[in-house]
């Protein structure tokens, strides 16, 4: 899935892919990975319409890479990642340095967001931006 011109190397998508399928199951319904300046659509649920404004969601969590500084050696610890709710579901953004993913997902069970926060920054901490 994803734009017409790939930018993410195939094995950060598959791996990213295959970390969130693995930890939510049926419960995944998209998978952007970013940077500062690009954005890509790697995995969309086939029951779902392509309709989504993938620009303005990205452009949203773009934010994160601000939060993660300002956070920085705060009394809370260091950042982890940030769950949005939604009416149908919800977005779990992660960012490691240069980039990041946000996943959304049916809804689930709440501890099962750690799980799906640290398999998805497992698989960015080990690629670094293209």
């Amino acid at each position: 899935m994803g734009q017409e011109t790939s930018y993410t190397p195939d094995e950060l998508a598959s791996e990213l892919v295959s970390a969130s399928r693995t930890t939510v199951g049926d419960s995944l319904r998209s998978i952007t990975y970013f940077t500062e300046d690009q954005e890509e659509q790697l995995y969309l649920r086939s029951d779902l319409e392509p309709d989504a404004d993938l620009v303005g969601f990205a452009d949203n969590e773009r934010l994160g890479f601000r939060s993660q500084a300002v956070y920085d050696d705060t009394e809370l610890g260091a950042y982890q990642f940030t769950i949005r709710v939604f009416e149908r579901g919800f977005l779990t953004r992660v960012i490691a340095g240069d980039h990041g993913s946000f996943v959304t997902t049916d809804e689930m069970p709440t501890e099962e967001f750690e799980e799906l926060a640290s398999a998805v920054r497992s698989v960015l901490g080990s690629h670094d931006p293209p």
